[in-house]
């Protein structure tokens, strides 16, 4: 589960051996949040406000090109 992007204390991840669509876990303290890169939504929510989590969408997305640049290298 490599970091691909550090936002603030937060870690975006992407799991070597996850399914398509193209996603990252963003890991907060005590949470996470799930990202589809490619529609630009929240796929899932784990002990994390809705409205923190809408700012991790926010902040995953201006960081999209290069998590997907990320995802294609580690997953072909």
């Amino acid at each position: 589960m490599p970091t691909v992007l550090r936002l603030g204390g937060l870690r975006v991840v992407i799991y070597l051996n996850d399914h398509a669509p193209a996603h990252v876990h963003v890991l907060g303290p005590g949470w996470v949040v799930v990202v589809e890169l490619i529609e630009g939504k929240l796929r899932e929510i784990i002990n994390c406000s809705e409205h923190e989590a809408r700012g991790v969408l926010r902040s995953v997305m201006e960081h999209r090109d290069e998590l997907l640049d990320a995802w294609r290298r580690l997953h072909g």
